[in-house]
């Protein structure tokens, strides 16, 4: 049986309230570390675990938190990144559904090693009921004495609060978030300066994902070198994969670091392979953002070793032959998928939720959105295929935020590992027009047809 860390407590009937949560030994890593540690030990038990960030970038946490500046006088915030808009991923809404105190746990120890004394949670507002069921917690922690002033007579005070976002994707990206949280519009700031110094009303912040967050309480009590033991390399610990598509079990699983992509992807435990035992035609192993890749590179990388679920493992090769762990939003197509569909829906996204700061970003996102409309749609023309190739490659690396990154990569990753599809719908437009599936034309066909 794999480890649970996360996942440990959530079968637990009535989990989600603070009575049953604390008699299962929630809230003793507050105590742990507000009476037996300095907030610096706090930090270095994080570095020493190896965690690195869940939301999708995947840098190392500890480090992240050591950059924040103590030294200004300023007042210093944590700031939890609940705003989870990926499509394909839907992990931190199960986390906080389920474990609410988990979270707010996790987030009064990481405030404490800041030593912040006000910090938010900054919640997806179209989790509205999950709002709710994080207000009702904090409410519970506040009357419990986890909460407030002089938790545990220890003199730390913390004053924790949930905000709702506006439903912007792109203030999943830490500065327009915390422009977002001062009120303005959520516009992705220029760094330098970064956050740990400049960050929230001008002050040092850290902005961590939920699951991030919520980990911390099981390194706090077992301590940063058992977490480390977990998984393989610089990939430690558990990672939460949200998986869905084409499989027999789509949900959300707690996975070791390490895990091959042929069990998670075939074991009942987990995905359980695919739905109807039709063909595999492609994955995306991170969530929309990440570049998509055919069977002949999912289970094994470049060099014909056995993927993994890691860091490391999925980057092998670079976007060439891999891809990016991302958020953990595993998303997989049969042969009914047709990627050229799929392409357009991503790029729709992407256009709607650029902020438009970025000429890149806000006439690019645009371009390849009415390209692939078109392509889809029976209209294509020879040149837009490699007109669609020009532009992504005028977008990535040429924005202040890495939407346009992520709006970029998915249709590169098509059009490298798909040309043929979309070679078809420019050729046999009449083909493609009024078809539900691409089923109806199958592979073999399509290449038989493009000679």
């Amino acid at each position: 049986m794999a480890k649970k860390i996360l996942f440990e407590k959530i079968d637990i009937p009535g989990i989600q309230e603070y009575e049953v949560y604390r008699k299962n030994g929630g809230y003793a890593a507050v105590e742990k570390a507000l009476k037996t540690m300095s907030p610096n030990d706090v930090i270095e038990q994080v570095k020493a675990s190896g965690i690195r960030g869940r939301g999708g970038a995947g840098f190392p946490m500890g480090l992240k938190w050591s950059f924040i500046d103590k030294q200004s006088g300023k007042p210093r915030h944590l700031v939890v990144n609940a705003d989870e808009s990926e499509p394909g991923t839907f992990k931190d809404r199960h986390l906080m559904h389920h474990l609410p105190h988990l979270l707010i746990e996790g987030a009064i120890v990481s405030s404490y090693a800041l030593e912040a004394n006000l910090s938010y949670i900054y919640i997806r507002g179209e989790y509205m009921w999950i709002y709710k069921i994080l207000e009702k917690a904090i409410k519970e922690a506040y009357a419990n004495g986890w909460l407030g002033k002089n938790i545990l007579g220890t003199g730390f005070d913390l004053d924790l609060h949930v905000h709702c976002g506006a439903g912007a994707y792109v203030c999943g990206e830490e500065t327009a978030l915390i422009e977002s949280l001062e009120g303005k519009r959520g516009n992705p700031r220029i760094k330098p300066p970064f956050p740990a110094v400049s960050g929230l009303w001008g002050e040092p912040t850290v902005v961590n994902n939920v699951e991030s967050i919520s980990n911390v309480a099981w390194v706090i009590n077992n301590g940063g070198e058992e977490y480390a033991k977990i998984g393989i390399g610089k990939s430690t610990g558990t990672k939460l994969i949200s998986a869905s598509g084409h499989i027999k079990n789509p949900g959300v699983y707690e996975i070791e670091m390490g895990l091959t992509v042929d069990e998670f992807f075939h074991s009942d435990e987990y995905c359980g392979g695919m739905m109807d035992d039709r063909p595999l035609k492609a994955i995306i192993p991170g969530g929309a953002s990440v570049p998509i890749l055919p069977p002949q590179y999912i289970f094994k990388t470049a060099n014909g070793e056995d993927r993994l679920m890691s860091y490391e493992s999925w980057s092998d090769g670079g976007f060439v032959t891999g891809s990016s762990l991302g958020s953990g939003g595993f998303i997989v197509y049969n042969d009914s998928a047709c990627i050229v569909r799929n392409t357009w829906n991503f790029a729709r996204f992407f256009h709607h939720e650029s902020c438009g700061q970025c000429s890149p970003c806000r006439e690019g996102t645009g371009w390849m959105d009415n390209i692939l409309r078109r392509i889809e749609n029976g209209q294509g023309r020879e040149e837009d295929i490699d007109l669609l190739w020009s532009i992504q490659s005028q977008i990535e690396g040429n924005t202040i935020c890495p939407l346009g990154d992520a709006a970029a990569w998915p249709v590169a990753a098509a059009i490298r590992h798909f040309r043929e599809e979309f070679e078809y719908h420019v050729r046999f437009p009449e083909k493609v027009k009024n078809r539900d599936h691409f089923a109806d034309e199958p592979m073999e066909k399509v290449r038989h047809l493009l000679g």
